[in-house]
């Protein structure tokens, strides 16, 4: 008896006679699309003859190929993956639960995955081209997207996507799961109510966001809260006089952008209560420190640093990037706008945790003077300091 040759999808051959089925549509949706490919499958010589699981699983990876993120859909489907991380065409990590794994995926090819990319960023109206190489994306879900192409990045096109997993803890799980103590979550929790400023720093993918959105559950209800992102991921519950910001990269002429510190000015007519930027890492700390020295305390920010005296040097740097006031006069302006400082960091087996709390003291000798609350202390946890 003969053996039935195996039928090979030719993936290009499939899109192409796809895209020519699509020419009489003018706009088609996701389920309509999914019909025009299942009825293409079925007419097909070729492939009328496979399976019927065979024919929904190469329908299923033709709707992603074209209308989502290729062989990495599955990994975007899968909620308990945080981060995928795409090093070229061959070389494709994800995070799980705080943990980086390799991933069996593979792109045929450097130019499949730059199609991808392009398609992907393309429906977004975002450029990406060898003229604008770099590019970042936040997805309709909160997810955040960046994207680097040749010649910027020689070994292959890099694709990260951080996932908006769309789970907001409350401070009972955070303490439960040791990021922080009960004692340094009463702490915290009076310094919001008592509108001290607080800074949380922290690596990238440490916590920091979700961390402040937490923070601000304390937030009273009746307070008018102004919040101002690169890309929107805080996620404030409870409030009803909440004002969402987002800057806005420049397009392709170069015109059009607006900053984060463009905003903070922006914000302070809108008569804010509290002032809650997403992050702080260039001159607009400038504008920041201003907002806090007029009338606006109570403030919640982040910002990447190694440990809390570290955030307030880089402060230092970054206000007077964006003014023309002398040292002495930056720092004690930074130390009468900040009341606290955290630090996050996510250990070596994924688990993150608060790392030190600390108050910002009166500067004493033209340098910054601070004192230690909370320090985590390995096999315990975030304890009080001068508490055995």
């Amino acid at each position: 008896m003969k053996t039935e040759e195996k039928i090979i999808p030719d993936m290009s051959e499939l899109t192409t006679m796809i895209l020519q089925a699509m020419h009489p549509y003018d706009e088609i949706d996701d389920n309509t699309f999914k019909e025009i490919i299942a009825d293409l499958i079925n007419q097909s010589d070729k492939y009328s003859r496979l399976p019927l699981e065979d024919k929904r699983k190469l329908a299923v990876k033709l709707f992603n190929r074209m209308r989502r993120l290729d062989i990495l859909q599955p990994l975007m489907d899968d909620e308990s993956v945080t981060e995928i991380m795409v090093n070229g065409p061959s070389h494709i990590f994800y995070e799980k639960e705080g943990r980086l794994y390799p991933s069996s995926l593979h792109f045929e090819d450097s130019a499949t995955l730059e199609q991808m990319i392009l398609h992907f960023f393309s429906t977004a109206n975002r450029p990406l081209n060898e003229a604008f190489p770099i590019a970042d994306l936040r997805l309709p879900d909160g997810s955040r997207a960046n994207a680097v192409l040749s010649p910027i990045a020689p070994d292959g096109p890099i694709f990260t996507i951080r996932k908006f997993t769309g789970i907001h803890p409350d401070i009972h799980t955070l303490i439960e799961s040791g990021f922080l103590s009960k004692e340094a979550a009463l702490y915290l929790s009076h310094a919001v109510v008592d509108k001290k400023t607080i800074f949380l720093c922290g690596g990238t993918g440490s916590g920091k966001t979700t961390f402040l959105n937490v923070l601000s559950s304390f937030i009273p209800k009746n307070e008018r809260v102004v919040t101002i992102e690169d890309s929107a991921e805080l996620s404030l519950q409870g409030i009803a006089n909440l004002v969402r910001l987002e800057s806005r990269l420049p397009g392709p002429d170069g015109h059009g952008g607006i900053d984060i510190g463009l905003l903070i000015r922006t914000a302070l007519r809108m008569r804010p209560d509290r002032i809650v930027v997403g992050e702080v890492r260039g001159s607009e700390a400038a504008d920041m420190l201003h907002a806090l020295h007029t009338g606006h305390p109570g403030s919640l920010c982040t910002g990447h640093a190694n440990s809390c005296f570290e955030m307030l040097e880089r402060l230092v740097t970054m206000v007077m990037a964006g003014s023309t006031l002398p040292y002495d006069a930056v720092i004690r302006q930074i130390a009468m706008g900040v009341d606290i400082l955290i630090h996050i960091r996510r250990g070596r087996n994924g688990i993150r945790h608060i790392d030190e709390i600390v108050e910002v003291c009166p500067i004493v000798d033209n340098h910054f003077s601070t004192k230690t609350v909370f320090r985590y202390k390995e096999g315990t946890g975030l304890e009080k300091v001068g508490t055995v």
